[in-house]
């Protein structure tokens, strides 16, 4: 079967990030089920044949909402390392990607019903894990410490999992031993205090 040859409108077009806007505000404010080409061109004050113009298929209007955001957030991430506190910043970015995970919870919902979202969430969720992993090492490496005694992967995973189910019980209004683990980790991130430069010693 030869692949369909419908003219798709410019990727860096307006209408296209109007309807995208449109798209992840109805997730937000209703849910996904509640996104259609007739109610993301209603929100979006356009014509609902102008959603085919710019997606073949409302998976791939979904698929564009999500990997606008997840490449924003991995734009953020890497930038991590340059922070005057790196595992600091880490802490940081991860509370604030797991209380801003309303949508994330849409797409987790929805990728139960579509494939191609499912695969999008398993392979950004390796990418944010892998990038994690990377700057925990680079700075337990700046502050000398084991990674036999510390695994990067496990304080990573550790690091985004606390926060998560924080992000999680604080939507339903469950907020026990919160404030203690806050307090917890940012005291034992002060005791650490800023890394030292990583040097490069030459061979």
């Amino acid at each position: 079967m030869m692949a369909s040859t419908r003219r798709i409108g410019s990727p860096d077009a307006k209408n296209r990030t109007v309807l995208l806007d449109a798209a992840e505000q109805l997730m937000l404010e209703e849910g996904y089920a509640a996104v259609s080409s007739r109610n993301v061109a209603r929100k979006a004050g356009l014509k609902y044949q102008l959603v085919y113009y710019y997606f073949r298929t409302m998976d791939e209007l979904f698929l564009a909402v999500f990997q606008r955001r997840a490449e924003e957030g991995l734009k953020r991430q890497q930038t991590l390392l340059e922070a005057e506190n790196p595992l600091r910043a880490l802490w940081q970015f991860d509370l604030d990607a797991a209380s801003s995970g309303a949508l994330t919870m849409e797409f987790v919902a929805l990728s139960n019903h579509r494939k191609v979202i499912r695969e999008a969430l398993v392979e950004y969720s390796r990418r944010f894990r892998e990038t994690e992993i990377e700057i925990v090492r680079t700075v337990l490496r700046r502050y000398r410490i084991d990674p036999e005694v510390w695994p990067p992967e496990v304080v990573a995973f550790v690091m985004a999992g606390v926060s998560r189910t924080m992000a999680l019980e604080g939507a339903l209004g469950m907020t026990t031993a919160h404030d203690e683990t806050l307090s917890f980790v940012r005291e034992h991130l002060a005791r650490l205090g800023d890394p030292p430069a990583e040097t490069v010693v030459d061979e």
